[in-house]
């Protein structure tokens, strides 16, 4: 029964698959005058941030194509490699510091496999199911092996008649792809076969990452918005959440929360790593998780100002936002656990910056200063009780609490995004492409709501999907490593080799 389940649930996978590539149009609408059009038409036209549909060229009926700015194509160039950096080294040696040193590794090892196997899909399909015209889940295939895009195919951004190389947003967003895979490994550190885990970060990737990402930043860009009539024309064909209007500049939703649910399904269905609760599982290495977390930092400065595309004030904005929400991130934790254990440590200082740049990525574009410092307050006490009192609660051996910071921190960032966006609380509102004008508005009560419907379709996909991928993975090549192997640790049995020498 169990069997054909699964294989039920794979064929719809791939029934979605084919719909999709019924619409393969690869140009877009042309660049037009703006025109006037309904504010309620304002969430349709919000800009779901981190990704634009990107285009073939401006129009076959403009004189000349646009030529992108040097400054933004080398800024973007910067940023994705700020989002390799934050990768490899920074996750790998926060998650290596982590572990026990039988196990270190083994952990840099699945982060940078991991990265280089999703950046190989990337571009083999993950690209074209992500970022084309399909349906509000999926786009085609059209792009597969990213045919079609040359150095003089463009991206649009969030402005009219500014594009990128196509190339370039490749490359960025297959960074984007790469680590929310990577951050998964975190929560069965220590206890999971190698083979498994690029098995099921293929699997995942496929059916989570890709119509998640899809669902929240697809839409055909500014330039095909004109009038209401084109408003509406884009809105039907871009992705499911961007529909409603939810805002995830950065990636809150489609980074932090999915990688949390399937981390969660994970950490349930491998089981406790063996002694967990009767022995000591303490960091080995103090000093390279703050190393790790000090580039997680930096390298977040392209992951969250790098998703406005263009080198601007905004940038500079979600720039601000990653430092300040961060800073009062780490402050809060520190003070919440000298508070409830009479210290501060190193290890909750770290966890606090990293649960501030989760919190903040969401919002980093859309909200003021004053409202990057209340999430990043709220995010240092909320993730630091869910690390204690919900880790306890759930009882799964998450093993570097990605749930509890990223799931945790992701839930309340997203949220929180739909209040401080408001222009009334210092945040920049939504852009109306009709009348080319920003600082729209709704009610925040609303925007919270689709803000909410965009955490819950973000958590029932990644949880079905990681489900799924870890059964069938475990019903093939098995997902736990042996009890002798884990004892010993995965450094030798895995890899052959130790991170240290006596």
């Amino acid at each position: 029964m169990m069997l054909k389940k699964l294989f039920a649930s794979l064929a719809l996978g791939v029934a979605v698959l084919g719909y999709s590539g019924t619409g393969l149009a690869q140009t877009p609408a042309a660049p037009a005058a703006a025109a006037a059009a309904e504010a309620a038409s304002a969430p349709a036209a919000a800009p779901a941030a981190a990704a634009v549909a990107p285009t073939e060229a401006a129009s076959a009926a403009a004189a000349t194509p646009p030529t992108p700015n040097k400054g933004d194509t080398a800024w973007m160039t910067v940023a994705t490699a700020l989002v390799i950096l934050m990768t490899i080294p920074g996750l790998a040696l926060f998650y290596g510091g982590l572990v026990r040193s039988k196990n270190m590794l083994s952990v840099l090892m699945q982060v940078m496999m991991v990265f280089s196997l999703i950046t190989v899909l990337w571009v083999v399909y993950g690209y074209s199911l992500a970022f084309s015209a399909g349906n509000p889940f999926f786009g085609t295939l059209g792009k597969l092996f990213l045919k079609g895009v040359t150095p003089d195919s463009l991206a649009a951004t969030f402005s009219k008649g500014v594009y990128l190389p196509e190339l370039t947003f490749v490359a960025f967003q297959g960074t984007f792809a790469a680590i929310t895979t990577c951050l998964i490994v975190g929560a069965f550190a220590e206890r999971m076969k190698f083979s498994a885990v690029l098995m099921f970060s293929a699997l995942w990737f496929t059916f989570a990452y890709i119509p998640i990402a899809h669902m929240v930043w697809y839409w055909d860009g500014p330039d095909a918005i004109t009038d209401a009539k084109s408003l509406e024309a884009v809105t039907a064909a871009a992705g499911f959440m961007w529909q409603k209007g939810a805002l995830d500049f950065a990636g809150g939703t489609v980074v932090h929360i999915n990688a949390a649910i399937a981390g969660l399904a994970g950490a349930f269905l491998l089981g406790k790593r063996i002694g967990y609760g009767k022995e000591a599982m303490a960091p080995h290495n103090l000093p390279m998780t703050m190393i790790g977390a000090s580039l997680l930092w930096v390298g977040w400065f392209g992951f969250n100002a790098g998703s406005n595309l263009e080198a601007n004030g905004l940038a500079a904005l979600a720039f601000l936002n990653t430092v300040v929400a961060t800073a009062v991130a780490a402050l809060a934790w520190s003070a919440g656990e000298a508070l409830m254990r009479g210290k501060a440590s190193m290890l909750g200082a770290a966890s606090g910056a990293v649960a501030g740049l989760v919190a903040i990525t969401p919002a980093c574009g859309f909200v003021g200063v004053g409202g990057a410092m209340v999430i990043g307050l709220v995010a240092g006490l909320l993730c630091l009780w869910g690390v204690n009192g919900l880790k306890r609660l759930l009882g799964a051996d998450d093993s570097l609490d990605v749930f509890g910071v990223h799931g945790v921190g992701g839930i309340a960032g997203a949220l929180l995004t739909g209040v401080f966006a408001a222009p009334s609380l210092g945040g920049t509102g939504i852009c109306d492409y009709v009348t080319n004008k920003c600082g729209e508005w709704g009610s925040i009560g609303a925007q919270v709501w689709v803000q909410a419907q965009g955490v819950f379709w973000t958590v029932v996909i990644s949880g079905i999907v990681a489900v799924i991928a870890y059964k069938i993975v475990d019903l093939t090549i098995g997902l736990r490593v042996s009890e002798e192997a884990e004892r010993e640790g995965l450094d030798i049995t895995s890899h052959g080799e130790t991170a240290y020498s006596k």
